[in-house]
């Protein structure tokens, strides 16, 4: 039986965003000190939307069909004006989720994302962080995934393409497991696709 509604997931995302920007309160703080009054920035940095598909295909994890997934970005400490490691303690802030078109398992996660810009137009990016979803828990006779437990640590690694100021086209992949936290049950789920962004 599904552990979570869409409504709730939805809400749980809202709320992890919402912890997620007054994580840092000293570097937002320092960030808005140092800015014009009048400057007013987007309330999102970029939106991606997308497909995926289930990449692992063991026995256990083969999910079938395909996902409808989609980002939102949060840039409050301002990533991309920071250089050295000081981009790395001013992370931008994810918030996402993938829904199945077959009956398989959704979920929405949140959390850091960090970018590196190669050249003027390619760029890598990893995230990290939480995720909830709806999947089954423990084996059960069906088909897997198993994932152990409803809310489990979230990953992704990407490259994109940027081909104007403001679209982009990502290839992203990314897992969301427990690392045995929850016991031995830990199929994970596995995914890969291409994604549309918008940076405003």
């Amino acid at each position: 039986m599904r552990q979570f509604t869409a409504s709730k997931l939805v809400i749980s995302a809202l709320l992890c965003a919402s912890a997620l920007v007054s994580a840092n309160p000293a570097i937002s703080a320092d960030y808005a000190s140092s800015q014009p009054a009048t400057l007013e920035k987007p309330i999102f940095d970029e939106a991606r939307f997308g497909w995926q598909v289930g990449i692992d295909k063991t026995f256990t994890n083969d999910e079938k069909g395909s996902f409808i997934t989609g980002m939102v970005f949060f840039d409050p400490w301002n990533h991309f004006e920071a250089t050295g490691w000081d981009r790395f303690i001013r992370p931008r802030i994810h918030v996402g989720g993938d829904v199945s078109t077959a009956g398989e398992t959704n979920q929405i996660y949140a959390g850091f994302s960090w970018t590196v810009n190669l050249t003027d137009q390619f760029f890598l990016e990893a995230g990290f962080g939480g995720s909830l979803n709806d999947g089954t828990r423990e084996p059960d006779g069906g088909r897997g995934p198993f994932v152990g437990c409803n809310a489990l640590f979230h990953e992704y690694v990407a490259a994109g393409v940027n081909l104007d100021k403001n679209w982009r086209i990502v290839a992203q992949a990314e897992h969301s497991s427990h690392a045995n936290l929850c016991g031995d049950t830990n199929n994970g789920l596995t995914r890969g696709g291409v994604m549309i962004g918008y940076k405003f």
